[in-house]
């Protein structure tokens, strides 16, 4: 599959979150077992209002079907304020014991007006390719 089919695409409220995966070998051991994936996300504000992203829950599972989830402030150090018509980009990375698995989640955001958002991350693969 391509980074393109192993990622995801969902909008939520004029916002869109657009996820897309990639393994990486050069951080990768499959002895040891480690098997790194790298993530690149963007957030488009489409909407009419500015958003502020607080917090991030993440659902990760494995290959063997072990579930881990992350929760933390922000996303990768940073409360991002996205203005209408603007997007924020990052990336970061997942480490898993298996050579592939999925994450999915929710960034829990506030609107500039002050009211609660909740902005899904539809479920996106993690694949090695040497499954």
């Amino acid at each position: 599959m391509t980074a393109a089919r192993l990622g995801s695409e969902t909008v939520t409220h004029d916002i869109t979150i657009r996820v897309t995966p990639s393994y990486l070998p050069d951080q990768s051991d499959a002895d040891e077992p480690r098997y790194v994936f790298g993530y690149h996300i963007d957030v488009i504000n489409q909407g009419r209002i500015g958003i502020t992203i607080l917090s991030r829950h993440w659902i990760i599972i494995d290959a063997h079907g072990d579930v881990n989830e992350v929760e933390g402030e922000g996303v990768v150090g940073l409360q991002p304020r996205i203005a209408p018509g603007e997007s924020f980009h990052y990336g970061s990375f997942c480490p898993l014991r298996t050579e592939w698995g999925t994450m999915e989640g929710v960034y829990h955001a506030v609107t500039d007006d002050g009211d609660p958002l909740d902005l899904r991350i539809a479920r996106f693969y993690l694949a090695s390719g040497t499954e």
